[in-house]
């Protein structure tokens, strides 16, 4: 799928979205999702992964491997939105519009702290939630109570945080059937939040070292995302540069 969103540049194969939040259009069932050097080298693995993120409307640059390679590759500037930007953009939004938002992930302890910390920064906004089960993978009956728990909601905006790629395959999968204006995959966002994970300091942010923060934070668990798949990605970025018949197109073949 070609997003209709513009402005947007090509980089390893993904129409990446260049512009402000401010900038993007509110139409009925804009799917928005993210993209950092982890999903990329996953999706490069993953068939699916890669139709539902070739499948968003919005692809948002999350991550300075991202980023850096559009400008090494193409010579694109690419600004670096994050998950948890467009989360906070949301909810500004939605607090000025008397709007409303549903969480589809996380647990019920996590979704509760969520609730308590929105009634205390966005009072305006109407919340809805449900945790799914934590599985691998969701039976059909497992979707369809998702599917009438959105639904029956109606919310502006769904937030969906379940983890890539899972969130992303069930989020394209399942777009047809949902009842919001905007469905955007933000994964580690809902812990963020709550406040059951800590996310590194804006420092740390602004230096493009985000992702070293959360490694020095949780190293067990970030290692393979961060250095495994960093030379994963490293490799390839390099093919696409010396070798030009490596470069992917936005065609999944």
């Amino acid at each position: 799928m070609i997003t209709e969103v513009d402005p947007k540049v090509l980089c390893l194969g993904y129409p990446i979205y260049n512009s402000s939040l401010d900038d993007l259009p509110f139409k009925s069932k804009l799917l928005v999702n993210t993209i950092n050097q982890y999903s990329y080298c996953i999706a490069e693995e993953d068939i699916e992964f890669k139709k539902a993120l070739l499948g968003s409307d919005v692809i948002l640059p999350d991550g300075i491997g991202i980023t850096l390679a559009a400008k090494w590759l193409n010579g694109d500037s690419l600004k670096k939105i994050a998950g948890a930007d467009f989360h906070e953009f949301q909810l500004k939004r939605l607090n000025e519009n008397h709007g409303s938002c549903f969480y589809l992930g996380a647990s019920s302890e996590t979704l509760s702290k969520i609730e308590k910390r929105l009634q205390i920064d966005y009072p305006n906004i109407r919340f809805g939630s449900y945790a799914p089960p934590f599985k691998p993978q969701f039976t059909e009956k497992d979707s369809l109570n998702m599917i009438e728990a959105v639904n029956n909601f109606a919310p502006d905006v769904l937030f969906v945080g379940m983890t890539a790629p899972k969130q992303e395959k069930w989020t394209y999968t399942n777009k047809a059937e949902l009842n919001a204006q905007i469905i955007c995959s933000i994964g580690a966002v809902f812990d963020f939040y709550a406040g059951t994970i800590e996310r590194p300091s804006k420092v740390w942010r602004d230096l493009g070292l985000e992702w070293l923060g959360r490694l020095i934070k949780e190293p067990k668990r970030m290692y393979k995302r961060y250095i495994y798949y960093g030379l994963i990605y490293v490799k390839c970025i390099m093919k696409a540069k010396f070798y030009p018949t490596y470069r992917v197109n936005r065609e999944v073949r």
